[in-house]
């Protein structure tokens, strides 16, 4: 008796869900209908559930080309239409996801109908055990208190400091000894660039810096240099979280949660010491300028540490990693094209003088050195830090366009639904950018003027509060770089290019480079 009414309860309730499953699908359809939306082609699947677009999307990381699986999607799309397709769903574990690459419903998902859609689910589940509520994480209000917390702490004053990122600059030189003909050795000069952001990161965050090159250099093992190994596990780990979507948990393990709890407890123990500092009131003498540290300038509006944590580790991650993962990308490029090497080189001695005698480096003249801005520009642009993002819809809602026959009807997307976009192909698209597109062209700048089909640092209410101080930061790194080396050489020019993917994206192998020495270096 109790079995039969069980087994009728639960059929039941199965037929309760699939009369609403139609009902709905209904209710959306007729929705669609009347805001004149049209269907978006399918990406095309072995299985209903989408459960082999997700092994694609793992294979691809496992041989970190990522990216190249996102323009390959593209092109298939776009062969069974018959037409170039830059909007079109994608099923995976179940879930339907619109796909985008064009930047009038890029700009609709950041700003001009920001209010429909959110980071959702999927961001939280999958970044929040590392990095807590921060901008990174959060939506809503919480997300709004974060942003100003934050937003006072990024004036032009605190990103023109560049005295202490120059003693940072000189710890890496070290690492960079040259020989009796002025080469320096076979160096991967990617781990250099994250030692360094690490390092001026930390030091501009919490106010003193882990020296993880001077760790390096001296074959040392600290706690300071298991920080930024665990906080890296950590990033991988937020990444493979990702994919999983609401199944997060199968990338979660002892290893895993050990990694997250390495980088809290670092983190922690500097919020205490500044906490306690603070409530001492220790306080530098009035004629003493003290340089600005940002965990300082945050305890003046909170002192809950979780908090404290959760704000500093999501700057770090984008102090950090942006600027690392840039000039690793720039260097790369100028490695293999040495003519825009030399062209920069010589725009850099003129404007800043030698490496021995630097001139008038600021954030000012940074800014105004157009050449070097061109290159960064170009080279966010074919290697965008953050190429993949997405955004869930709070509300039934539309996109402008991507449905009906010619792509150019609006798309319907329901409450809950995932948008996901890649900058990485948008700002590649040869309609866009020209049949040059591929290549890496600084050059291209003179005359371009971007909307958003270029937006490296998003766009819109989110778009990141650290892009000028990332900007001043690669810049100032590679003046001093060029004043110093006078020729580049790619130890390997005919190595396939490939993307280290986790929250940010660098060069997946190594940036294996010889640096010739200048004469009045």
């Amino acid at each position: 008796m109790a079995l039969s009414f069980v087994l009728g309860f639960a059929v039941a309730a199965l037929v309760l869900q699939a009369i609403r499953m139609v009902f709905n699908s209904w209710q959306h359809s007729r929705n669609a209908k009347r805001l004149g939306c049209g269907s978006v082609p399918l990406y095309p699947c072995k299985d209903p559930l989408g459960i082999n677009n997700l092994k694609q999307s793992l294979a691809a990381d496992k041989a970190k080309l990522v990216p190249e699986l996102a323009e390959e999607r593209v092109k298939i799309i776009s062969d069974q239409e018959n037409r170039y397709v830059t909007t079109f769903s994608i099923r995976n574990l179940g879930r339907t996801h619109i796909f985008t690459i064009d930047p009038k419903n890029i700009q609709a998902l950041l700003a001009t109908q920001f209010k429909d859609f959110e980071l959702g689910s999927v961001r939280r589940l999958s970044l929040h055990p590392l990095l807590g509520t921060g901008i990174f994480t959060a939506d809503g209000e919480e997300w709004s208190r974060s942003r100003g917390l934050l937003r006072p702490q990024f004036t032009r004053e605190q990103i023109s400091q560049l005295d202490l990122e120059e003693e940072h600059v000189q710890k890496a030189m070290q690492a960079l000894p040259v020989a009796a003909n002025g080469w320096t050795a076979t160096t991967d000069i990617q781990s250099i660039f994250f030692r360094l952001t690490i390092d001026s990161a930390t030091e501009f965050l919490f106010g003193e810096s882990v020296e993880s090159q001077l760790g390096a250099l001296n074959n040392l093992n600290r706690p300071e240099d298991s920080f930024a190994n665990y906080f890296d596990k950590s990033q991988w780990v937020c990444a493979q979280r990702s994919r999983f979507e609401k199944l997060a948990f199968l990338a979660e393990n002892k290893e895993t949660k050990f990694s997250d709890k390495q980088v809290h407890s670092f983190v922690d123990k500097v919020v205490s010491n500044a906490l306690a500092a603070s409530q001492a009131e220790k306080k530098a003498s009035p004629d003493q300028k003290s340089s600005y540290v940002f965990l300082e300038a945050l305890l003046e509006v909170t002192r809950d540490p979780i908090e404290l944590r959760s704000q500093l580790l999501n700057i770090l991650l984008a102090g950090r990693d942006t600027t690392a993962s840039l000039l690793s990308w720039t260097t790369l490029m100028l490695a293999r094209h040495p003519e825009v090497f030399t062209k920069l080189r010589e725009t850099i001695i003129s404007n800043f003088g030698t490496y021995s005698n630097p001139q008038n480096i600021t954030f000012a003249t940074l800014k105004s050195c157009q050449y070097l801005q061109y290159v960064m520009n170009e080279v966010l642009r074919l290697y965008p830090v953050v190429p993949f993002n997405r955004r869930n819809a709070t509300r039934d809602t539309t996109l402008p366009r991507g449905g009906g026959p010619d792509g150019q009807d609006p798309v319907y997307i329901r409450k809950g639904q995932s948008v996901i976009y890649t900058t990485h192909v948008m700002q590649r698209r040869k309609d866009l950018w020209g049949p040059d597109a591929d290549q890496f062209k600084p050059d291209r700048w003179t005359s371009r003027r971007p909307g958003w089909e270029y937006i490296p640092f998003n766009g819109g209410p989110r778009i990141c509060i650290g892009q000028q101080f990332a900007l001043t930061e690669a810049g100032y790194v590679l003046v001093r770089l060029l004043q110093r080396f006078d020729r580049i050489e790619d130890v390997y020019p005919d190595q396939q290019i490939r993307y280290g993917l986790t929250l940010t994206s660098a060069p997946g192998d190594l940036v294996t480079v010889r640096l010739h020495q200048a004469e009045d270096a």
